[in-house]
């Protein structure tokens, strides 16, 4: 008895030992990110390293905010990314409704279809999609971001609205189509509140993609006052003495508002 206890209680430590390992890995460098941006130049430079600033200052952050152009790309990120929401979730649970709501032959099939397009990486269809903007002539445009977010984030979207429309009970939009409500009024006031935490993980999902795009930006963004955070900030290597500080304290920035939506 004491021995199977024993060895319980020993997998068991090993267990916590293994994920205080994982979380270690994970958090450390987010916390050497944190404790770099507030480091004065000389002491980021420092060896032996510092783990905790000795004078911690806001000067990486003043600079970031006042020598730079952090500001205005954090805008276009904001405008950006927000805009791709929008416009993939209102296409997103139009699309799901259809496909939960309506018979027609092929249903599932082109369900499967559009998920098996989620698996196409960007890197196979941004060169495509610049060929596409381009001859539109809205190329250098945040619009042809929005686009380029919406149509790579649409078919996982489109997929999970789905998922979500289908746990909700068909009876309750009859139920209110026998007391005179349109359709239109249906899914207003009874499928979209029920839908809401499917509503709000989707938008959160969208929210971090683009907002962690690199690839589409670089590609169809040539002006600096319409790049977003990603390619503004990869900018800022443009010497041979890199400065970390600045460079972490951008990070921190970019970091913060993903995080909040987790």
């Amino acid at each position: 008895m004491n021995r199977w206890r024993f060895q319980r209680l020993s997998n068991r430590g090993l267990l916590y030992i293994g994920a205080a390992l994982l979380v270690i890995q994970a958090a450390f460098p987010f916390f050497w990110m944190v404790s770099t941006s507030f480091k004065p130049p000389v002491e980021v430079f420092a060896q032996p390293p510092t783990f905790i600033p000795h004078h911690p200052t806001g000067e990486n952050f003043h600079r970031l905010f006042t020598a730079t152009n952090f500001l205005a790309y954090f805008w276009n990120s904001v405008k950006v990314s927000g805009l791709a929401v929008l416009l993939t979730m209102v296409v997103s649970a139009a699309g799901a409704y259809s496909l939960t709501r309506y018979q027609y032959r092929g249903r599932e099939k082109i369900a499967g279809l559009i998920l098996c397009t989620y698996m196409f990486a960007p890197i196979m269809v941004v060169i495509p999609f610049f060929i596409l903007v381009k001859k539109m002539g809205i190329e250098n445009t945040h619009f042809a971001l929005v686009l380029a977010f919406t149509s790579f984030c649409l078919p996982f979207t489109l997929w999970l609205m789905r998922a979500f429309f289908k746990t909700i009970p068909v009876q309750l939009e009859e139920a209110a189509l026998v007391d005179g409500a349109g359709r239109v009024r249906a899914v207003i006031y009874i499928v979209l509140p029920l839908a809401l935490p499917g509503i709000i993980a989707t938008s959160i999902f969208t929210f971090i993609l683009a907002w962690n795009d690199y690839i589409f930006t670089r590609i169809l963004i040539t002006a600096d006052e319409l790049k977003t955070l990603p390619v503004g900030v990869q900018d800022l290597f443009h010497s041979a003495l890199i400065d970390w500080g600045l460079i972490m304290a951008a990070g921190m920035m970019i970091t913060i508002p993903a995080l909040l939506f987790l």
